[in-house]
């Protein structure tokens, strides 16, 4: 299995925010965000992987401002970590206001995704090569997560 670089699978997507995807204040629907969200960062697993995935989880959404009806949103996705069946992969989340051009960070998550095959069974990804030293804080971060996830699910590790 031949490993793939960060940005190898890496994708950047933009959407004009209509009042269709808005409250009755003009700001975005948190869920409409995370949705986009989901979208990208599955680009990205889907990238890595040459087959089908599945969300496992969201971890860490975070919004840190509004998004208004006609600014566009701008989401940077890639790999965070790949482990045997799993990937993470960060999102940022941009909003320019096209008439000023400011742009805001909006919002940013981390997707866990598991490769699966035809029958849905999860099957191993390629490696990832974190080449730069960004890319490698990055998966370093991720390795920490991971221990967090894996460590929340066991409930041994909750007693005290």
């Amino acid at each position: 299995m031949e490993p793939k670089t960060v940005a190898e699978t890496a994708v950047t997507m933009a959407v004009m925010m209509l009042p269709s995807d808005a409250n009755p204040f003009g700001q975005i629907h948190g869920g409409t965000i995370m949705k986009l969200v989901d979208t990208a960062a599955a680009v990205v697993a889907h990238r890595h992987s040459r087959s089908m995935v599945a969300t496992v989880r969201f971890d860490e959404m975070t919004f840190h401002a509004p998004v208004e009806v006609g600014n566009l949103v701008t989401l940077k996705a890639s790999a965070n970590a790949v482990w045997r069946t799993s990937i993470e992969v960060g999102v940022r989340v941009e909003a320019e206001d096209l008439f000023t051009g400011k742009v805001t960070h909006t919002s940013s998550a981390f997707v866990v995704f598991v490769a699966l095959d035809k029958e849905r069974t999860p099957i191993e990804m390629p490696p990832l090569i974190a080449e730069t030293p960004e890319e490698q804080r990055r998966k370093a971060e991720a390795q920490v997560r991971r221990a967090r996830r894996l460590a929340s699910r066991n409930p041994e590790s909750q007693r005290t």
